[in-house]
C-alpha cells in the first residue's frame, strides 16, 4: 500500500547565519532555517524549490523559476546533474523551509563555454527556498514503494499512481495537465529501451547492490 507521509512546519528563526563551506568553493549564506530539522537533503533525495539567478558582475537575473513552468517549484534529484554542480554542492544539507544564497564561481556553473544568456567564464549568485525534500526516485525504498506488484519493473500505471499521491500532499493549486507532463518526462527520460517501463537497471543509477 501506497504509504502518506504528513507535511512537516516549521517556524523560521530570526536571525541571519552565515556559513562558507569551502568545498569545491561555494560560498552559501543561510538566510533562513527552520527549528526543527528532522532530515537534510543529500544526494538522491527529491527536492522542490523556488530559485531565482543572477550574474554576480552586474546583478542581472538570468532565470526566475516563478515565471518559468507556469509559476511551479521546481523539482529535481540532488546530486545526479539534473542542475549545475554548484547547486547540487549548494542544496546539499537544506531543511524544509529552508532559504539559502549562494555563490557559485565559473568552474561549477557554466565555466568557459557559458550557456545563451550568460556569459562564459561567469560566477553566479542563486537565492534558493527549499519547500519540500523527499526521498528521491532513485532510492531502494521508493522503488519498492512505486512498484506496487512487486515485479521489479515500474510500469506508467504504477508511475501515475505514485505522482498522484505525491501531488496530494502539495496544497498549491496546479494545473491538471501539468501531472501528466511530469510523468511523460520521467518516461522519456528513464526508459531507455522505450519498453514502457522502468527497469531496475534503467532507475539504478547509484547501483544499489538491492536492486
Amino acid at each position: 500500500m501506497y504509504r502518506r507521509s504528513a507535511l512537516l512546519f516549521y517556524s523560521l528563526v530570526s536571525t541571519v547565519v552565515f556559513i562558507c563551506i569551502c568545498a569545491e568553493e561555494v560560498k552559501i549564506e543561510v538566510l533562513y532555517k527552520p527549528e526543527n530539522c528532522p532530515a537534510k537533503s543529500k544526494r538522491g533525495d527529491a527536492l522542490n524549490a523556488h530559485y531565482d539567478g543572477y550574474l554576480a558582475k552586474d546583478g542581472s537575473q538570468i532565470y526566475c523559476s516563478r515565471t518559468d513552468n507556469e509559476g511551479h517549484p521546481k523539482w529535481f534529484i540532488l546530486g545526479v546533474g539534473q542542475v549545475i554542480k554548484g547547486l547540487d554542492i549548494g542544496m546539499t544539507g537544506m531543511c524544509e523551509g529552508e532559504k539559502r544564497k549562494l555563490i557559485i564561481p565559473p568552474s561549477l556553473g557554466y565555466g568557459v563555454i557559458g550557456k545563451e544568456n550568460i556569459p562564459p567564464n561567469s560566477t553566479l549568485i542563486f537565492e534558493i527556498e527549499l519547500y519540500t525534500v523527499r526521498r528521491g526516485p532513485r532510492s531502494v525504498e521508493s522503488f519498492k514503494l512505486i512498484d506496487l506488484d512487486s515485479d521489479s519493473k515500474l510500469s506508467r500505471d504504477e508511475l501515475k499512481i505514485y505522482l498522484q499521491e505525491e501531488f496530494k500532499k502539495d496544497s498549491r493549486k496546479q494545473d491538471p495537465s501539468y501531472k501528466d507532463r511530469v510523468l511523460e518526462d520521467i518516461l522519456r527520460k528513464n526508459d531507455h529501451d522505450g519498453d514502457g517501463y522502468i527497469s531496475t537497471r534503467e532507475y539504478n543509477v547509484f547501483q544499489h547492490d538491492e536492486l
